[in-house]
């Protein structure tokens, strides 16, 4: 879990770099790429489930942020601006190839036992597989907000933010978006409703 204190940091040197960076300077947007590179690019992954082409669309994120930054409002952290247009050119990208997937989730979403035995990891690997079939059964409106909430972490303003709806709607479409995951997956188990 991120300490509050690290990402005002983050948020503080976001800005700074932005300032600079709107000044014409390379080597300030350079460091806000290495500083969110991974985030973006693990997102659009997810979402596409094509590790050449979320890489390609990655470097497009930040080559329409650099084209767009003399546009940031600073209301908005540069991280959720950043995630918003990567969302946007993940869903132009699915909406082009007329097909939803869905990438594997990192390792790190997995239940960590201490030293589990071979079963334990078989296990967890099967709940993992079995997760992963049931979101690639959501809506991509549903997948995106999961991946929004549950992985990326937005709190519910960001999310209202990225996605351009008002809270109450992030609110009741995560709501549903659960809902809907829970039909086709059970968290307890790990057993697929298909």
């Amino acid at each position: 879990m991120t300490d509050a204190r690290d990402l005002d940091a983050r948020t503080r040197a976001d800005e700074a770099d932005v300032a600079r960076a709107r000044a014409g300077d390379t080597a300030a947007f350079a460091a806000l790429v290495r500083r969110h590179q991974d985030r973006v690019f693990g997102f659009i992954l997810r979402m596409l489930d094509a590790r050449d082409e979320a890489m390609e669309l990655s470097q497009d994120v930040f080559v329409k942020a650099w084209q767009a930054l003399p546009g940031w409002r600073p209301e908005a952290a540069f991280s959720t601006w950043l995630l918003q247009i990567a969302r946007n050119a993940a869903l132009d990208q699915l909406r082009r190839r007329q097909v939803v997937r869905f990438a594997p989730l990192e390792e790190g979403l997995e239940v960590a036992d201490e030293a589990p035995g071979p079963e334990a990891r078989y296990a967890t690997r099967e709940r993992q597989a079995q997760l992963e079939r049931a979101l690639r059964r959501l809506a991509a409106e549903h997948r995106e907000i999961l991946l929004l909430r549950e992985v990326e972490g937005l709190a519910y303003g960001e999310l209202a933010s990225v996605l351009g709806i008002a809270e109450g709607t992030v609110k009741s479409r995560l709501a549903r978006a659960r809902s809907t995951l829970l039909e086709h997956f059970d968290p307890h188990t790990g057993a697929s409703h298909e």
